[in-house]
């Protein structure tokens, strides 16, 4: 992979790290905090309909996009293992897809799933409670593992 492309790919991932970050900064900062002020069902109604309406195509391109590039950067960064950004490069990959891709579908995508096939009002009420808590806990995950690959990958571009 020639030094050029390796850079795109870097600015690209860069890029789609932090906006990606930013979403979920967005849910940890404010938006769960709001959804839990509302009453359970209501909370729990707005919750599953942000859940569909996420998957989406502009969305999942960055979201799913972003792990890609995260791919063939880091594989693209091997070459240049000698230098500092060549590890910089590895490590924001490797950061980005487990601490976000692989938390989203290990830990925040099964208690989506877990909420959107809850009925019962009883026990729909407790587990909105357990949600907010562990989900928000997830996407704080998220949230530091987007940005701070964002980071990296911003300081491997500086050091090419």
């Amino acid at each position: 992979m020639s030094e050029r492309a390796l850079m795109a790919l870097v600015l690209a991932a860069a890029v789609g790290s932090g906006l990606v970050g930013g979403i979920f900064f967005a849910f940890s900062s404010f938006v769960m905090s709001a959804l839990g002020s509302l009453t359970p069902e209501k909370g729990i109604a707005a919750m599953k309909a942000i859940n569909v309406s996420v998957i989406n195509p502009i969305f999942m391109s960055l979201f799913l996009g972003t792990a890609v590039v995260c791919v063939l950067a880091g594989g693209g960064s091997l070459g240049w293992w000698n230098l500092i950004s060549g590890k910089l490069v590895l490590t924001a990959s490797f950061t980005y897809l487990v601490g976000c891709l692989g938390v989203t579908l290990v830990c925040n995508v099964p208690l989506n799933n877990q909420l959107a096939s809850s009925a019962e009002a009883t026990q729909t009420t407790a587990l909105w409670h357990r949600y907010l808590d562990v989900w928000t806990a997830w996407n704080h995950v998220r949230t530091m593992a987007s940005i701070g690959s964002a980071l990296l990958f911003t300081a491997a571009l500086v050091m090419i």
